[in-house]
């Protein structure tokens, strides 16, 4: 899992069909080797810019949207409530 900072809202009017429906958000990885990298990540839970949050990746990440076939490799999976010296 990676801990990311929601920096921005992603809009995409077209899209992939099994797509539809999913929040995008822009996160940056602001812990560990890729400290600052920038990806989209799919909001399951009404995180909001600015929320610190826990990022489920890859296979798991599908399995959170309750489908394999989805094509998404990065969910929101929580919010970090609490100061871990993060920043």
């Amino acid at each position: 899992m990676i801990i990311a900072r929601l920096i921005d809202n992603v809009w995409a009017t077209r899209k992939a069909d099994s797509l539809s429906g999913l929040k995008f958000m822009l996160a940056e990885e602001i812990s560990g080797t890729n400290e600052g990298r920038r990806f989209v990540v799919v909001d399951i839970i009404s995180a909001g810019i600015g929320d610190r949050v826990i990022v489920s990746t890859g296979s798991a990440a599908r399995r959170m949207l309750g489908d394999d076939n989805i094509p998404v490799d990065a969910v929101v999976v929580g919010i970090v409530d609490s100061d871990c010296n993060l920043d």
